[in-house]
């Protein structure tokens, strides 16, 4: 047993997840869930990933030793800043979003005397959301990435990173802007991509033809994330937007080096530029 009483704040697949995991291994005492959809919380409460479903947040909360919040990134400071009057002195909060260098910040500044917040990014989720998506194995060999800022002392750090190891995630920590210049480029590029792929692709006037009923797995394979929480992705982009604008100028270079090598049948550079990515592609598999 790590902590005895855990409030998870939005219990969709990420907060339903991280709380069935951690009753499936039998770390925590009593798990307590509030969210802002009661269907989505029913579904929560009937499937077995928590223990109780709350009524409100100040319910949720109330002899919490860990606040798990997992709501759109533009939101979690909010969540913080209602939750602040009501947490039990030595309550650590932390959350699930994947920007972290501002939710860090507003975070920090609104933790009370006694309370801690540790930054946290669980490197694992799928295209699909909501407590129907949620399973306890998502984490396992993930990697989580926690981002302590100027509130989270070692044993607030100490704790939360026992909770993710309990759950089989590989946890590391690194500095919150670092983490958003890394993940700009590894994850919210792809996803921008993705739906710019398919936006292009699905308003594309070719003869009137609808070109997206011709699309085969390697399409669809490509663009899976485009199926993704838009509301989700959009918060993410505007509290990433500086790192995310600097990926997409680097994309757009290496998308107009490609467009060069074609126009000018550059066959050679071609074939480089094919070789290049195919092994930079084989060395993650």
């Amino acid at each position: 047993m790590i902590i005895q009483r855990l409030a998870v704040i939005g219990v969709g697949l990420i907060g339903g997840s991280f709380a069935v995991a951690l009753r499936k291994a039998g770390v925590v005492g009593r798990i307590i869930g509030v969210d802002t959809n009661a269907e989505n919380l029913a579904l929560a409460f009937s499937r077995g990933l928590i223990d109780e479903s709350a009524p409100d947040v100040a319910s949720a909360v109330e002899g919490a030793d860990v606040v798990f919040i997992s709501v759109p990134v533009c939101a979690i400071s909010a969540v913080v800043k209602e939750i602040v009057p009501l947490l039990p002195d030595g309550c650590i909060v932390t959350d699930g979003g994947s920007v972290k260098a501002e939710v860090v910040r507003q975070c920090d500044a609104l933790m009370p005397t006694g309370c801690r917040f540790v930054g946290g990014h669980p490197i694992a989720g799928t295209e699909h959301s909501g407590a129907a998506a949620a399973f306890p194995e998502l984490f396992s060999g993930k990697r989580c990435v926690l981002t302590p800022g100027a509130t989270a002392d070692p044993a607030a750090l100490e704790t939360v990173s026992l909770l993710w190891s309990a759950i089989g995630a590989d946890v590391c920590r690194m500095e919150a802007g670092h983490h958003d210049r890394i993940f700009a480029e590894i994850s919210h590029l792809p996803h921008a991509i993705a739906y710019t792929l398919v936006h292009a692709v699905g308003t594309a006037d070719v003869e009137g033809e609808n070109v997206l009923s011709y699309s085969a797995g390697g399409f669809r394979d490509f663009t899976r994330i485009a199926s993704s929480d838009p509301v989700m992705w959009r918060d993410i982009a505007m509290m990433n937007r500086t790192a995310l604008l600097a990926s997409i100028d680097g994309f757009s270079a290496s998308l107009a080096e490609l467009r060069r090598r074609i126009d000018t049948e550059d066959t050679a550079g071609l074939t480089e530029f094919f070789i290049t990515a195919k092994q930079f592609r084989d060395g993650i598999v």
